[in-house]
């Protein structure tokens, strides 16, 4: 940030300065001109570079290439060529404050272009992508307006479309009337952190063979498909920090059984850490991991979503949703697919509320109206349910359980407090010190698949299942008040 009065000459007050420099600073002044470039007080003079033109202390002026801000004509090659020639200087790019007409450009190697936030719009005229990169060491952006207008692109395009750059820095810059993809990243490295994407008709950020690339504290209003995607094309490492970010009104346009509609989707990309985000009203899931192994899903608050709030599922191993709060959901937290190698959860200290069937119901196979939903080789353990029309906590799906521990949670005013498996060829179950309130039709109940074939097991003799062991829980079947 920018911060006024902070003149200790450390990063801020050189990036001010900076921004002054190219005319285009908080302090803009009413009569200085698009092609103004003064250095401050006390900087080093200007140099001329023969190739780039005019450089100070702290980049080039736009202006001196020819650039003219507000201009109704297409700029895309003059905007080429000082493109080229300031990463050539190994200089920024400060653009004067207005809107540039612009498509295809290409950004070099090096490529640092920079305004004050919100002061330069590039609106799209045509070509598969307004800015886009490839096998590039560094490239930056900042502060920048990336208009799509609304424009089709290519199937797997951005507006802003990257390719094999080892580190990516797009920073405070605002991505709106993309049609398709706001930003498309691919076997990149970097950041993108504090970006407004506004109305994407596909999927404002996807990454995809990403290195370890940090996606925090952006806002997402409005996106076709999804919020976020973490892809890969083959299940590997990809260590992305998904962090602070707030999404809202996330939509299904492309349809499916839960492919699109969410809010922050992983998918094959293992060592991924989904933290501290704020998702409201979306088609799917807030977050929803698939075949996506050492996932963690901390600290998130998911609210008004359609599906599953925070899923992970298919061919997994190892997953933590923990700290996290959902209100209005049909599902809570599905651990899921153990029929297809999703195994190994720690599901702990969630409070989940307000669970029923909803308008999407993508497999009515499944029951709806579900707090948490577990299968193997998993703890739950000191999460709070309350109001789970169907079950608060389900275990195991037919056959398809093993080794799952719950301990210590509380379910209240559910349909079923806890649902168990007792189909042949169902694994061990430990239900334990648990505290069930409420429940309208049992504490503890049996099931094949979603239908009830027991008794209240917690007052009833389980020696018949031999799979189970359900000690210490204290329940109580009376209505809530």
């Amino acid at each position: 940030m920018i911060r006024d009065g902070d003149d200790d000459g450390g990063p801020d007050h050189d990036r001010r300065a900076m921004l002054l420099a190219a005319g285009i600073g908080a302090g803009l002044g009413a009569g200085l001109t698009a092609t103004a470039f003064a250095s401050p007080a006390g900087a080093a003079p200007r140099k001329t570079n023969a190739a780039a033109g005019p450089i100070s202390a702290y980049g080039i002026d736009g202006g001196t290439l020819g650039l003219t801000p507000g201009s109704p004509l297409d700029q895309t090659q003059l905007f080429q060529r000082a493109l080229d020639r300031a990463a050539a200087a190994g200089s920024p790019l400060a653009l004067p404050p207005g809107v540039y007409r612009v498509g295809g450009l290409r950004l070099p190697d090096g490529t640092r272009l920079v305004a004050a936030p919100g002061s330069v719009r590039l609106e799209l005229t045509e070509g598969a992508s307004l800015l886009s990169a490839a096998n590039s060491a560094r490239i930056a952006l900042d502060g920048l307006v990336l208009d799509g207008q609304g424009k089709p692109l290519p199937d797997d395009r951005g507006l802003l479309h990257c390719e094999n750059v080892e580190r990516l820095a797009v920073t405070d810059c605002d991505v709106v009337g993309a049609g398709a993809t706001g930003i498309h990243a691919l076997a990149c490295g970097g950041e993108i952190l504090a970006c407004r994407f506004t109305d994407t008709a596909d999927v404002a950020i996807v990454t995809r063979n990403a290195r370890h690339m940090v996606i925090a504290r952006n806002t997402i209003a409005g996106a076709g498909n999804a919020g976020i995607q973490v892809l890969r094309w083959e299940a590997g490492e990809d260590g992305t920090l998904v962090a602070d970010n707030h999404l809202t009104r996330i939509r299904n346009r492309d349809g499916g059984t839960g492919q699109f509609g969410n809010a922050i989707n992983i998918f094959r990309a293992n060592g991924v850490i989904v933290r501290g985000n704020r998702v409201h009203d979306c088609a799917f899931s807030g977050v929803r991991g698939n075949s996506a192994s050492n996932l963690q899903i901390v600290g998130n608050t998911v609210t008004k979503v359609g599906e599953t709030a925070l899923y992970s599922e298919f061919s997994f191993e190892a997953s933590i949703v923990s700290g996290n709060i959902v209100d209005g959901a049909q599902t809570g937290v599905a651990i899921a697919n153990f029929a297809d190698g999703g195994r190994i959860a720690v599901v702990q200290g969630n409070i989940l509320r307000n669970l029923a069937p909803g308008t999407v119901n993508p497999d009515p196979e499944f029951p709806l109206g579900v707090g948490i939903g577990i299968e193997a080789d998993s703890t739950a353990v000191g999460n709070v349910i309350e109001r789970a029309t169907a079950i608060g906590i389900g275990v195991g799906w037919g056959r398809y359980v093993r080794d799952v521990a719950l301990t210590g949670n509380v379910v209240r005013d559910s349909g079923i407090g806890i649902g168990v498996t007792v189909a042949d060829g169902a694994g061990p179950v430990l239900i334990s010190g648990n505290l069930i309130s409420g429940s309208r039709i049992g504490a503890i109940v049996g099931l094949d698949h979603k239908v009830p074939v027991t008794g209240d097991l917690s007052a009833d003799n389980t020696a018949r299942f031999s799979h189970l062991a359900i000690i210490g829980n204290k329940t109580d079947r009376r209505a809530p008040p």
